[in-house]
């Protein structure tokens, strides 16, 4: 155990953990741009990334749904992140169906599906274990901003007002919808290992998903963002809402790479993430 201690890698966390908050964002942002420009020599076709990250995220469901088939419990799951996953992954089905049905839709249609039996797990046959008392942020919280946002923020298409604010609401929803979960989290100040593996997975999805915009942007030198046709202010915040995501879960990844690095069963979350 002593060696485990003193390896290289938990002394590295241990530095790591003593710097200040400016040093630790300058070295999550150091590595975020590594880690895109490894994936922009290295992958060429750069629509992969979007369906690997919906992928992860159906991976991500299928630990959930191997915690609750084999644990029998839902203790430090969100319900309401789940609902709201279910939420934007409807509106994204509906939206992916009046614009373009492809491996998206069929990739997106099994994560929804799976959600659901999530849900209908937390709400029904494993209530019991559900500790709705810390998973209390309101779900009005996120869902009338997002609703707001659409309205006034959406793709300028050739397609009808309504499709194009719901695919806007889709994705201004996709970007808060951990939220419930991270909070849920906070308020236990523990995380078991499935919940981990899971949020791990949103994680490396939304980084995946954020990559591919930015790559975009920057191979077309900018211009991109300012395309006429679809609406520059739109893309802004689209491209934000990635980023605003990611970085919400970049510092929840930053701990479970140490918990797994430390051997850890469990997660502590002495700060906020």
């Amino acid at each position: 155990m002593g060696r485990r201690r003193s390896s290289p890698l938990n002394k590295m966390f241990g530095w790591i953990r003593k710097q200040s908050m400016k040093m630790k964002a300058f070295m999550a942002v150091t590595t975020m741009v590594c880690s895109l420009v490894s994936l922009k020599l290295f992958v060429k076709n750069h629509s992969y990334f979007f369906v690997a990250a919906e992928a992860i995220h159906a991976l991500g469901i299928m630990v959930l749904i191997y915690k609750l088939t084999t644990q029998k419990t839902c203790s430090g799951l969100s319900l309401k992140t789940q609902q709201l996953t279910a939420i934007f992954l409807a509106v994204r089905i509906y939206c992916s169906f009046i614009f373009e049905a492809d491996i998206h839709t069929v990739l997106d249609s099994l994560t929804l599906l799976s959600t659901l039996w999530v849900i209908y797990m937390i709400h029904f046959k494993l209530k019991p274990t559900y500790i709705k008392e810390l998973d209390n942020l309101p779900l009005y919280y996120v869902v009338i901003p997002c609703a707001i946002l659409a309205l006034f923020i959406h793709p300028l298409t050739a397609h009808f007002r309504l499709n194009r604010m719901l695919w806007a609401f889709g994705v201004y929803a996709e970007s808060v919808s951990v939220l419930p979960q991270l909070h849920l989290m906070q308020n236990a100040k523990m995380v078991e290992p499935f919940t981990a593996h899971y949020v791990f997975a949103l994680g490396i999805a939304r980084f995946l998903g954020c990559a591919y915009w930015i790559i975009r942007v920057i191979e077309s030198g900018g211009t991109y963002l300012y395309l006429i046709g679809a609406g520059y202010i739109w893309l802004l915040i689209m491209l934000l809402a990635e980023i605003v995501q990611t970085f919400i879960l970049a510092d929840f990844c930053y701990y479970y790479v140490k918990s797994v690095m430390e051997g850890q069963l469990l997660m502590s979350l002495s700060s906020p993430v």
